[in-house]
């Protein structure tokens, strides 16, 4: 009985030990061919963490982005004039869009301007922006971003030292 009793346990233990558990799956043993962040050593890098930053509303990927001296520049076309904020201001506007908003959608598109070296570039792209603060408060926005990204060395990552907005909303 003794030894019937055993086996039966030594059974439950190798079931059990042999089951998969869904809400507690195994860590993957290799890393997904595409990164979710990019290098920001690279300029490619810094656009798909700015994307990433935007899509999933992570304000700590996005503060990672810009420099301590940045400024943002916007056109205020009621008053007709250019508004400019600093670091801080950015970061307390982002991160009240990323609460506000129940998702973002945001595509580069084409580089119309890429000009510099491996320390400093300025960056003219185009980009399309959905901003969905519920089904029927939906913002588009396309436009340009003029960037001026700049790091200390090329084994540093690039930094947005400037940011001129030029969007059209509609």
């Amino acid at each position: 009985m003794r030894a019937l009793f055993t086996i039966v346990i030594s059974a439950a233990v190798l079931t059990l030990a042999g089951c998969v558990n869904p809400f507690a799956p195994a860590l993957a043993d290799e890393a997904p061919d595409s990164p979710i962040l990019g290098d920001q050593r690279t300029v490619e890098g810094v656009f798909q963490n700015f994307r990433f930053a935007y899509v999933f509303r992570d304000t700590l990927t996005y503060g990672r982005l810009l420099d301590r001296s940045f400024t943002f520049t916007y056109r205020n076309v009621d008053k007709n004039l250019d508004m400019t904020w600093g670091r801080d201001e950015d970061m307390l506007a982002t991160n009240g869009l990323f609460m506000a908003a129940q998702q973002l959608d945001l595509v580069w598109n084409e580089v119309v301007v890429a000009e510099g070296d491996d320390l400093a570039q300025s960056i003219s792209r185009g980009f399309n922006l959905t901003i969905t603060f519920s089904p029927t408060n939906v913002i588009r926005a396309q436009g340009r971003v003029s960037l001026r990204i700049e790091r200390p060395s090329t084994e540093s990552v690039w930094k947005i030292v400037r940011w001129r907005d030029e969007s059209n909303y509609f």
